[in-house]
């Protein structure tokens, strides 16, 4: 059984984070590890708290994982701090780890910032380099690249500064835009534009940590990068049509919505 890692924060609610990218990861047919950056207090209604890993603790999280059941991919969400970002970086570099899909976190679903801008810096300069790929949103694709983004043609232009700036693929995914979501990715061989239907659900909690960490187990099982993402795609779109509906904010996504076992199946009632 081919292997992933999350290196993210905890969603307390189950929605985002590793949480989301666990159960993602499961869904898609691969063994799951995952090294806890942040502790957060949230729910669909907003993120009320956040407490730092210690460098010390990220650390020995990451040598005990890469020393024991080494990752075939590795999918990177929240990383709070400077200090955080120089730790995985130096880890990943040091193990020599493969398929790293960064998802760069910087703002909750809610609204709320979850890293400084000191971070985004580090994030720049350490951490995007070693990516194989990186799955900005709009806003993301607008802080990373320093140009607004409107058009579909915007995204490309933003996409391709990315490529020249960090070298490596970039996903830049277009549910922020009006009209369908479609999504463009550009690496140094070739570009493609994936497209999807917008699905009518308010509940988007966790997507970004959904799309990311389907595409790292994809990569994981061998599939190549392109259809890692065409792939990941249609079992976002899926987990989304499931229409899952829980909390009172922006809920979470249906991850099990393809897994049927006599074991997930709830009690009959006559």
């Amino acid at each position: 059984m081919k292997t992933a890692l999350t290196i993210a924060g905890s969603d307390s609610s189950g929605g985002a984070g590793i949480q989301a990218d666990m159960k993602t990861m499961l869904a898609n047919g691969v063994f799951s590890m995952s090294a806890i950056t942040a502790l957060t207090a949230q729910n669909t209604t907003g993120v009320k708290a956040i407490q730092n890993t210690t460098p010390e603790m990220l650390s020995q999280q990451l040598d005990c994982i890469f020393t024991d059941i080494f990752p075939n991919a590795v999918k990177i969400g929240m990383l709070p701090s400077v200090e955080l970002i120089d730790i995985t970086a130096r880890k990943l570099t040091h193990y020599q780890a493969e398929h790293i899909v960064l998802d760069p976190v910087m703002i909750a679903t809610s609204g709320t910032e979850l890293i400084p801008e000191k971070a985004v810096s580090a994030l720049k300069e350490m951490l995007i380099p070693l990516a194989e790929v990186i799955t900005p949103n709009i806003p993301e694709a607008e802080i990373l690249s320093g140009m607004a983004i409107h058009t579909e043609k915007d995204m490309e232009q933003s996409a391709e500064k990315l490529l020249q700036m960090f070298h490596c693929a970039v996903l830049v995914k277009g549910g922020h835009a009006q009209g369908e979501a479609n999504d463009f990715l550009i690496t140094a061989e070739s570009r493609q534009w994936f497209h999807g239907e917008r699905i009518a659900n308010p509940n988007t909690h966790g997507t970004g940590c959904t799309l990311s960490s389907a595409i790292a187990a994809n990569l994981a099982k061998g599939f190549p990068l392109p259809e890692s993402v065409a792939r990941a795609k249609n079992y976002l779109s899926g987990a989304l049509a499931a229409m899952l509906n829980l909390g009172k904010g922006s809920g979470p996504l249906a991850h099990g919505y393809a897994l049927n076992s006599e074991f997930i199946q709830e009690k009959c009632t006559l």
